[in-house]
């Protein structure tokens, strides 16, 4: 086996849109250099996160303005060049709008296919495999992004009300990091528990913020849980702001899985996929600042 000695990061879509007979589609782009059909993807710049990587590789080389929903298998495979692997993460993609993509040397052309067609007209296993992966989903009815507040200081050193603590200068920072990927996302509506930090953590929104105190630390998981959920059944995208001592046991109350560490870091969460109630996909969400 060849020694591996260093890692390209790529990112890409499954992009689906639904035909005006209802049957699904999704997009692939045909490669003049290798003369291929592949699923849209390319690498990441220096210091892009993964998911935004994906969305902006996307549209450049689909011209389709595309919602990642849930995370799918990441593929790894030998480049061509001698120790250079690549590893290529992937998303289901929603098409929220698209356009005819003109021809260049990189991209010959974008072009939707049934899902059955796509599965044929791939030209790489691995990216058949990721294909299926996407075929064995049910639809996505709603997603919730559920995050933790950014950083505010220490509490003990804090002399006014805590609910009245602001986000410090690092957590402003990292609050503008975590919105620009929860952009990526296009929420419908935005909730967030009481304090002023939780608050603050979505402002780089720019979208009203609806306080929910479901969502604060004293608060029993059980009905968070259920409120969570609700707003999942609401359809769209919400993105709710909650304290790090609720979100492991909502989390776990919400999943119900009791092996999973629901740890979450300040200024970081999870995106979460529904299906009719049910829970379909579920994806720690980072930005490269806390990395």
């Amino acid at each position: 086996m060849a020694e591996v000695n260093s890692v390209v990061r790529a990112a890409g879509g499954v992009v689906w849109r639904h035909t005006s007979a209802g049957a699904p589609e999704i997009v692939l782009v045909h490669r003049p250099r290798y003369n291929d059909w592949s699923l849209p993807k390319g690498k990441l710049d220096p210091g892009e996160h993964e998911l935004t990587a994906a969305v902006r590789e996307v549209f450049e080389e689909t011209s389709v303005e595309a919602v990642p929903q849930v995370r799918l298998p990441s593929i790894r495979y030998l480049t061509g060049e001698p120790g250079v692997e690549k590893l290529v993460d992937f998303w289901s993609m929603r098409a929220a709008a698209w356009a005819p993509r003109p021809a260049d040397d990189e991209i010959e052309e974008a072009r939707w296919v049934s899902v059955a067609d796509a599965q044929s007209a791939l030209s790489y296993a691995h990216d058949r495999g990721v294909v299926r992966a996407f075929l064995g989903l049910p639809p996505v009815t709603g997603v919730v992004a559920l995050v933790r507040h950014a950083k505010a200081g220490r509490r003990q050193e804090w002399t006014g009300p805590d609910a009245e603590r602001p986000l410090e200068p690092v957590g402003e920072r990292d609050a503008r990091a975590l919105s620009g990927l929860l952009a990526l996302l296009r929420p419908d509506r935005v909730v967030s528990a009481t304090p002023l930090r939780c608050r603050q953590t979505l402002e780089p929104l720019g979208m009203p913020v609806e306080v929910d105190a479901t969502f604060d630390e004293l608060r029993e998981p059980e009905p968070a849980a259920a409120a969570l959920a609700e707003l999942a059944e609401r359809g769209g995208t919400t993105v709710v702001c909650s304290q790090g001592k609720l979100m492991p046991p909502l989390l776990t109350a919400l999943t119900k899985r009791s092996d999973v560490n629901f740890h979450t870091r300040k200024g970081a969460g999870w995106v979460l996929c529904f299906s009719a109630g049910r829970i379909v996909g579920r994806d720690r969400l980072t930005p490269v600042t806390l990395r």
